[in-house]
């Protein structure tokens, strides 16, 4: 019983260690977060997924220009043979027989030589012979073993969709990029939210730790009877209404972290702990150059300039389509035929020390030429359809330099607004705090009323909020601005 309990003993402190283990907060600072997600988020993976596709269709495009080799092996029946219908007389006419010599008496009776001389004539066909005949040139098994070549020799459209595989290849790398910065803006927002909520929490647990001792406080003074109960029983109400808004700030600081676990790709049960602080986070605030821009620097610019290549590199391939292709074949094989299965290979003696067989080889090589000359006017709309794609492609250059104009001047306006407001929120946050502490010290001195801390207490409430929402805008304008600059990094 004693081994029993060691052993269950043991058990549990295994179990708690693994648990405390499990529970262990991960530390994480802003860039950390970033280089995780970048590491972790599905939709980044699917999107190098995409990347190693385009790149797997730039090989298969060239395997295109390639030798292509096969081999074939087949084997038939031919339970029911082709037959025919054929005229000897197409194949030198029908047999002829040599006909009987006749010598006459007079021929014997002279002495002389007898010259024979050979004649042939057609007998008359007897009933049922003659005219068509059916015949069947086909074996009854029949079989062969072929490896068959070709190669590309010229083709134009080949290395236009060549060229067109690379730079497909290059687009799908800017696309992940591409997502790259999505991915570090939302982690970014993300992790200053829950900057924001924490520095929150603090504060209001250092209120709510000064109201209860103010309450405290204001009991023993109605014990002593300098205060009243009404006094009392408002700051009851109002350290219940600061709890309340405790609660709410700890379920939305949970929330916060669980969309940063989200945006990271972290599973929801990991711990997570911020190295960060938040009066570290610098806020630059100049004004971006809009004249001077390199428009090149947003990853949506660069992409579009991809995409003007391919629809220019589809103009010409459907062009090179009008151009000659040619080829080059070969094959070689054997062939065979027999009355059974086993005949086709078969090997025998033949005549005069020879071996017959039912088996040969054959060989072929030639070049194929194709030159289209009239496909009903298709190639000619496809063209069309091309350039027209390729100039949208250019009016949409003009479109999003006008858009990102609009947006790094947005985002400058809100960043320079959003530091205003912060400013003068902080101003409004210290006098809020000297107000609440005046009112205090007055009321405990007798000289300042029970309401008139409570009002103080409830403005300080108002002014903190404001205060962090105002920090949190210049966050959150901070990453549009560099996001909308193109310095929004990654690494």
């Amino acid at each position: 019983m004693k081994k029993r309990s060691t052993l269950l003993a043991a058990l549990l402190a295994l179990f708690s260690f693994s648990g405390a283990q499990a529970q262990e907060a991960m530390p994480l600072s802003l860039q950390q977060s970033i280089e995780y997600a970048l590491q972790n988020r599905a939709s980044l993976k699917a999107a190098q997924n995409e990347e190693k596709i385009a790149k797997a269709r730039t090989g298969e495009i060239r395997a295109m220009g390639l030798p292509q080799l096969n081999a074939a092996v087949e084997v038939g029946n031919n339970f029911i043979q082709q037959k025919t219908l054929l005229d000897p007389k197409d194949f030198g006419g029908a047999p002829q027989v040599l006909d009987p010599f006749v010598i006459t008496p007079e021929q014997l009776a002279s002495g002389q030589p007898i010259t024979l001389a050979p004649t042939y004539s057609t007998p008359e066909p007897r009933p049922g012979e003659g005219g068509l005949q059916v015949i069947s040139f086909v074996r009854p098994y029949t079989g062969s073993a072929t490896v068959t070549g070709s190669q590309l020799l010229f083709d134009g459209s080949y290395l236009i969709g060549l060229k067109a595989a690379k730079t497909y290849t290059e687009l799908s790398r800017k696309t992940t990029t591409q997502t790259e910065i999505e991915i570090a803006e939302q982690v970014s927002k993300a992790y200053y939210g829950v900057l924001v909520s924490r520095e929150r929490i603090e504060l209001l647990n250092q209120n709510l730790v000064r109201l209860d001792t103010l309450l405290n406080q204001t009991r023993i003074m109605f014990q002593n009877g300098v205060a009243e109960q009404l006094d009392v029983d408002r700051l009851r109400v109002s350290y219940n209404n600061l709890k309340v808004e405790q609660q709410k700030a700890d379920r939305l600081m949970q929330l916060s972290e669980n969309l940063l676990k989200f945006q990271m790709g972290l599973p929801q049960n990991q711990a997570i702990v911020l190295t960060d602080k938040l009066n570290e986070v610098e806020v630059d605030v100049t004004k971006p150059n809009t004249q001077n821009f390199n428009y090149s620097n947003r990853i949506e610019y660069s992409i579009l300039e991809t995409q003007r290549d391919l629809a220019a590199l589809d103009v010409r391939n459907i062009n090179s389509g009008y151009l000659p292709k040619l080829y080059l074949n070969a094959r070689y094989g054997y062939s065979g035929v027999g009355e059974s299965f086993s005949d086709i290979m078969s090997v025998r003696a033949g005549a005069n020390n020879t071996t017959d067989r039912n088996w040969f080889d054959f060989g072929y090589v030639g070049a194929q030429f194709q030159v289209p000359i009239f496909d009903g006017l298709r190639r000619h709309y496809q063209a069309q359809q091309a350039k027209l794609k390729l100039e949208n492609t250019r009016y949409g250059f003009e479109t999003l330099r006008q858009s990102i104009d609009l947006e790094l001047e947005q985002a400058s306006t809100e960043l320079t607004n959003a530091l205003d407001v912060l400013k003068s929120q902080q101003e409004n946050l210290e006098l809020a705090e000297s107000i609440a502490r005046v009112a205090k010290i007055k009321f405990q001195e007798g000289v300042g009323s029970n309401l008139e801390v409570i009002t103080a207490e409830t403005e300080l409430r108002q002014a903190q909020t404001n205060y962090y929402a105002a920090i949190y805008d210049a966050l959150i304008a901070k990453v549009n601005l560099e996001k909308a600059n193109g310095t929004l990094t990654t690494k």
